[in-house]
């Protein structure tokens, strides 16, 4: 089963994020606290950490939760595979994807890091649908 990797949040936009040891979810808000919150299609912002695996060998940094401003870290689900609309389950939550990727800004910070970023074509957002708690560890189901 797919699980949760990490959960990660900054307070301010342009800020990497950080691991911490929960996030609350909340309607039509998205993640409690964090810069990108907001009534939006991108509340929460999901990356596959095998996305992550690829980009690891011969990174000049080291690749941590966070580093790439995703909220969410997954392992065991390829995100960007799942169509737009797809809902997941995660811990007790559920939320519903609707965008894949996004565009990069020309001067975004890991990309002159690392010399390229997944966020464009891997990272996923999603939409709060039900609310509550999600932590390191908790499954990850897609729903029919």
């Amino acid at each position: 089963m797919p699980q949760v990797l990490s959960v990660n949040l900054s307070a301010r936009k342009g800020e990497q994020k950080h691991p911490v040891p929960e996030i609350r979810l909340k309607l039509r808000h998205g993640i409690v606290g964090d810069a990108h919150a907001g009534d939006w299609h991108r509340q929460i912002s999901l990356l596959a950490e095998e996305s992550v695996d690829r980009m690891r060998p011969g990174s000049p940094i080291p690749l941590t939760p966070g580093v790439f401003a995703e909220n969410i870290n997954v392992r065991g689900l390829e995100l960007n595979t799942l169509p737009v609309g797809t809902r997941l389950r995660i811990g007790e939550t559920v939320v519903e994807l609707t965008q894949i990727g996004k565009e990069c800004h020309s001067d975004c910070a890991i990309r002159r890091a690392a010399g390229r970023c997944v966020m464009p074509t891997e990272g996923v957002f999603a939409v709060v649908v039900r609310e509550g708690a999600v932590r390191a560890g908790d499954e990850v189901e897609v729903l029919e």
